[in-house]
């Protein structure tokens, strides 16, 4: 994981500055920014969706089925949305960039499926986790299933390049979770390790599917550069907010079990903010629910007290922000257009989304 530590870091604002950031921003900006970008790419993004279903298919009943509940959670495609927008902001007029933004949704999928095993989800978009109805060694399998599809799609392209980003990512992504199984309970974790993990379980494919648009458009090495920052910051803000939203949304706008980190012990910036800021009253409460996962009923609220007496989730949503910023920097090498206007607003949706 060392590499991980050597991307561009943003500039982060002063912790006053958290205080103007709500930890819920009103739907209609972000859902406006996510649909102009839908509506940019719609034939592309249609004839992505029909390569989806098509390589979910399989004799093997249960692949079929369980992909299908998958589709059912529903789910916004913010992965291939962004390889077909890239592709086209690079001037792409060719059909590599369907194919590949489908690859890059199963590879997302791919690491669902086996993260709602790990961490013993129930809940996922609001419905029943796969794991909940069809057992964690379906999900495991067709979840396996799911990754070999995503390198054949790979191996189609024929583009050694195109496998190198994608295939790197996805290793990236398998360190970063296993950097969080380290890290987790431990609260000794500094923010550097914690921005490390969210570098490799969430920005690595967020980076990939940006690249590879620049990849087919066959543009120069600072675009893809410049796509693989962006994503990169777009995938760390993206994953800030949500482990803000764990402990500042409910239920329903959330899609998931609100508090799924703090039962699970995992080291987030609000977490690690708490306790840097608690008395040695509030850090031995978190000693005891983190570090020693005693918890009781109480104490996620007592949890999210203590976030909010000490302001972190502004904290987390201003670090949140100064990535998006970073991203729409990224962007700035690439001339004004369509497309480029509605990534720069999609940046801005990562931190202002509720669920």
């Amino acid at each position: 994981m060392g590499a991980l530590a050597n991307l561009p870091q943003p500039v982060l604002p002063e912790p006053a500055d958290a205080g103007v950031i709500r930890a819920v921003s009103p739907r209609a900006k972000g859902e406006d920014a996510l649909s102009r970008l839908v509506a940019l790419v719609a034939d592309d993004l249609q004839a992505c969706n029909r390569t989806i279903v098509a390589n979910m298919n399989s004799e093997v009943a249960l692949i079929p089925q369980l992909a299908a509940h998958l589709v059912a959670a529903g789910g916004k495609r913010i992965r291939p949305l962004l390889t077909l927008a890239s592709a086209r902001m690079c001037g792409y007029q060719g059909e590599r960039h369907i194919d590949l933004a489908a690859c890059v949704e199963f590879i997302h999928t791919a690491t669902l499926l086996h993260d709602d095993v790990v961490d013993e989800s129930l809940l996922r978009r609001g419905l029943a986790s796969a794991n909940a109805v069809f057992g964690n060694k379906a999900s495991v399998l067709v979840g396996d299933f799911l990754f070999a599809r995503a390198f054949e799609l790979m191996v189609k392209d024929g583009s050694l390049k195109v496998l190198a980003i994608l295939a790197r990512a996805s290793a990236t992504i398998a360190e970063g979770e296993v950097l969080q199984l380290q890290t987790q309970n431990d609260l000794s974790t500094d923010e550097i390790r914690y921005l490390d993990v969210i570098r490799g379980k969430t920005a690595a494919l967020f980076a990939a599917a940006c690249e590879v648009g620049a990849v087919v458009s066959d543009r120069p090495a600072a675009e893809a550069q410049a796509l693989a920052d962006y994503g990169t910051h777009i995938g760390m803000a993206f994953q800030l907010v949500d482990d803000a939203l764990d402990y500042a949304a409910d239920q329903a706008t959330l899609g998931k079990t609100v508090g799924d980190d703090f039962r699970e012990g995992k080291i987030t910036l609000p977490v690690l903010t708490a306790y840097a800021a608690g008395n040695e009253e509030q850090r031995s409460f978190w000693r005891r629910t983190i570090e020693d996962s005693e918890q009781t009923d109480p104490d996620l609220d007592r949890a999210m007290q203590l976030i909010a007496e000490c302001n972190a989730i502004g904290v987390t949503l201003a670090r949140a922000a100064a990535f998006a910023e970073a991203a729409k920097s990224a962007l700035q090498i690439f001339p004004a257009s369509v497309y480029r206007e509605s990534l720069e607003a999609v940046a801005d949706y990562t931190v202002n989304r509720v669920s």
